[in-house]
């Protein structure tokens, strides 16, 4: 059985780790793109909108609804490899724990 201070040890390496993981996260950008990469968007790790780009050929003030469409598309797409690489990184972590 591990002794209080090695555990604390361990629990302490775990959580430097754990915010190496978190710091490489925050650090990444991941870009997000619409169907035919019409809309693009670019997000750092943290969830923070860095660029939209929206390409002149999508702006047509009679449909702004498929603008609107792609732009969440763009939006989500980035979200969600955040979401992904967030997984992959830091379940390590917490796998196992009864939370």
């Amino acid at each position: 059985m591990m002794n209080m201070q090695s555990m604390m040890k361990q629990a302490q390496k775990l959580q430097k780790q754990m915010q190496v993981s978190q710091e490489e996260i925050a650090n990444t950008t991941f870009v997000g793109k619409s169907a035919q990469d019409l809309v693009t968007v670019e997000f750092s790790g943290d969830r923070t909108l860095k660029s939209l780009d929206i390409k002149p050929d999508v702006i047509d003030p009679e449909d702004p609804e498929t603008l609107q469409d792609m732009v969440t598309d763009a939006v989500n797409d980035a979200l969600s490899q955040i979401e992904k690489v967030t997984e992959q990184k830091l379940g390590k972590f917490t796998k196992g724990l009864p939370f």
